[in-house]
This record gives structure tokens, sequence and C-alpha cells, in this order.
């Protein structure tokens, strides 16, 4: 015997090694874990989503029940309107307080609230935030001004015109595109809700002609607009900071911008601190916490999701709302109601199913792309593409994810996941 383990004098046979299956298919792996991972990720949208609209909804339509209910004897609130917005954002900015100290900021370095230089070097980064808080200031005052001139049905179907320009302000600002069939969809959300108000805007709403109340009325169209727009592009301009650390501070510009707003009616009407805040109640209280609330859900929405998804969540809730009238108080739905509902309905779908972001066509070669050949977009939201793509330098978010090469043609594809 030649050999140590053969009888016929040959060499043991050994098995060649396999090649490293990472060596040999480096793309294949990152394949395998990212179409799970990708899936995942559109379930986890896709429920909070559906968390986001359902609790919209809910606090929207629970609104007016608590309005009513604040309203004395003879109708009128027993309290100054402008100290329940101000209690809104101390409300709102205490909640961020506790979030921030509970989950930090994820920043390096003291806490802003211990360190008053981490606060300033927070303070400006988030400065962006100072435009919306102050422009929702501002449009708590002209909602009630509002009333002075038109009847609350009235101002309201003037406030369905927000929709269209919170399109064309995301299309100028954001860069965000639509396809035709989106801006029909926007027309039917308009044409659905004023539908359903007309019914109760019988008999006029004051004189819409005169001077202060053109103004107020382009005021209530334009300012909560832009608020809500530029809100999204603060929030989603520094993806990477902590929503907890953009809700303080978007909270506390508000509450200093309501705070000398209080001031200043106290020093026109000549009220005294302790008169601005008279006549609250436990039911005002609860109107503070709703409000509050929605403030709250409202900077979720334009973060991970956007400023039309709020637009449709609110009109939901409207629906909600009616449908719940009706139910509890027995107040009956009208052919306006449901003509209306219907064309939300279609709307809604039209504008969902059609997506008009501008997109990539992926290419097959690239690195990083699922076997259905859609490219891997790590972002919360698909809404948040029109940010990344300005320019050509943007359209890659890893490396060899996209082939350059064909990154100019536009894709249409749905806004939320299916």
């Amino acid at each position: 015997m030649h050999g140590p383990d053969k009888p016929n004098g040959m060499p043991p046979l050994h098995p060649r090694p396999a090649p490293d299956f990472m060596e040999a298919h480096p793309s294949k792996p990152a394949i395998a874990y990212a179409e799970p991972l990708e899936q995942a990720s559109a379930r986890h949208m896709r429920a909070w989503k559906v968390w986001l609209v359902a609790g919209d909804c809910f606090l929207i339509g629970l609104a007016p029940v608590l309005v009513h209910m604040s309203k004395g004897p003879d109708g009128q609130f027993p309290f100054h309107p402008v100290s329940i917005n101000l209690l809104v954002e101390v409300a709102k900015t205490f909640f961020a307080t506790v979030v921030i100290m509970i989950y930090g900021t994820g920043r390096p370095g003291p806490p802003l609230y211990r360190s008053i230089r981490a606060f300033i070097r927070d303070a400006r980064h988030n400065q962006l935030l100072a435009v919306p808080a102050g422009l929702y200031a501002v449009n708590n005052y002209l909602k009630f001004a509002m009333q002075l001139y038109f009847k609350p049905t009235t101002a309201k179907m003037l406030g369905n015109l927000k929709i269209l320009v919170i399109a064309v302000l995301m299309k100028w600002v954001l860069k965000r595109t639509f396809s035709v069939f989106q801006w029909e969809a926007l027309l039917l959300l308009v044409a659905g809700i004023t539908v359903n108000q007309l019914n109760y805007c019988k008999g006029g709403g004051g004189d819409m002609f005169t001077a202060a109340a053109i103004v107020y009325t382009l005021g209530s169209v334009t300012v909560p607009s832009l608020a809500s727009v530029y809100n999204e592009f603060a929030l989603k301009k520094h993806m990477e900071t902590s929503v907890h650390e953009q809700n303080f501070f978007l909270y506390f510009y508000g509450a200093v911008f309501n705070l000398l707003g209080v001031f200043g009616v106290m020093a026109f009407s000549h009220l005294s601190w302790n008169a601005i805040f008279l006549g609250h109640t436990k039911v005002t209280m609860l109107l503070v916490l709703n409000n509050a609330l929605q403030g709250i859900l409202s900077s979720f929405f334009f973060k991970y999701a956007d400023t039309i998804l709020k637009k449709y969540s609110s009109t939901m809730a409207t629906i909600f709302t009616g449908i719940m009238s009706a139910a509890l108080f027995g107040h009956s739905l009208t052919l306006n109601f449901l003509i209306g509902v219907t064309v939300v309905f279609i709307s809604m779908h039209q504008f969902f199913s059609q997506g008009g972001v501008k997109g990539i066509k992926p290419s097959s070669k690239a690195h990083g792309l699922v076997p259905s050949g859609k490219p891997l977009h790590f972002t919360p939201s698909p809404s948040l593409e029109h940010l990344r793509q300005r320019s050509e330098n943007d359209l890659v978010s890893l490396d060899g994810v996209l082939d350059p090469e064909q990154s100019t043609v536009n894709v249409r594809r749905p806004l939320l996941p299916k």
C-alpha cells in the first residue's frame, strides 16, 4: 500500500472547493436580501399611512363636536379664541419635549434641553420651520376674521380652492410633477366637496366683493396652502434629522408667534392676561388636546407622506363626520352629500392609481435590482423622489443602484404602494 488511504496507491481524492458564491455572484446576495426588505418596507409604509389617515379622520371628525359642545347657552364662545391657539402650541411643545427626553434626537453631544449652545445650534439647523410656524399663526387669526364677512359654510366653500393652490405650490416649491389624470382628480375633488356643501350655502354669505373680504379670501386660501407646502419642504429637506426634533422646533416657533399674537390682542383690545384665558372648561381642554394631536399627526403626514394625502384625509374626515351625524343625531343625508361622496371617492382612486412622480428607468445590468427590475428606493415615502431628483447628480441614492445612462427616462408608478 503506497498510499495512506487507497489500497491501489492512489492519493486520496479531495473534493475541489466550490467557488465562493459571493465572489461568483457579487450582486445575487444583495438581490436576495433586497426583495424581502423592500416588500417589508412597503408593508410598513402602507400600514403607517393607513394609521395616519385613520387617526386624522377620527380627530378631524371629533373637532366639530367639541367646538359645538364648548359653546355657551347663547351660542357664543365663553373664551377668547386666541387663547386656544396658544394653549394648543404649548401642549404640542410640551409633548415634543417629553418625546425628545425619552427618545433623544440622534445627534451627538448634549441634548438641547440641557445646553443653551446645543439649543441654539439645533434651532439654527431647523430655522426653516419658523416660516410655516408663522404662517400657521397668521392663518389661525384669518379663520376668525373670515367669519366677519362670510358665513361658516361660505368660508368653507372658498377654502376648497386651497387644494388647487397646494398642488400648484407643490409643483413650484417641491418640484413635484402631476400627470394629467392627477390634475383632473384634484379638480374632481374640489367639485365633489363643493357639491356636498352647496346644500348649506343658500342665501349667500355676506358681501364677497368688498376690499376687506377679497383680501381675507386671498389670505385664507394662500397662507395655509403655503404653510403646508413649506412645512413639507422644511421637514423633508433634512430627512436625516429626527422628526421629534423637527416637531419640537415647529411647535416652539408656533408658540412664540401665537404668544406675540396674544400680546397684540391684549394691546389693541385692552384686555388683561387673565381675561384672555377666562371661560375655559373641561370641554375646551379636550378641544385643545384634540387640536394638538391633529397638529402632531400633520407633521408625520408632511414628513413621511405628502400634503395631497393630508387633504384627501381631511376630506374623508368630513364624510365620516356627516355619516356619524346622521347615525347619532338623526341628520338627513342629502342627495348633494351622496353625489359629493361618490365624486370624492372617484377622485381619490384616480389620483393615487395614476402616479405622476418622475421616475427612473432601471438598467437590467445595474446592481441592487430586485428580480422584477424595480430599483431600490430606500426613502421613507415614494413622494420624496421629487426632492432627490432635482439634478442628475441626485438621481443615484446608492452606489451602483441605478444606471446613469438610462436615468433620463420617465416612468409612471403609483404614489402609494399597492
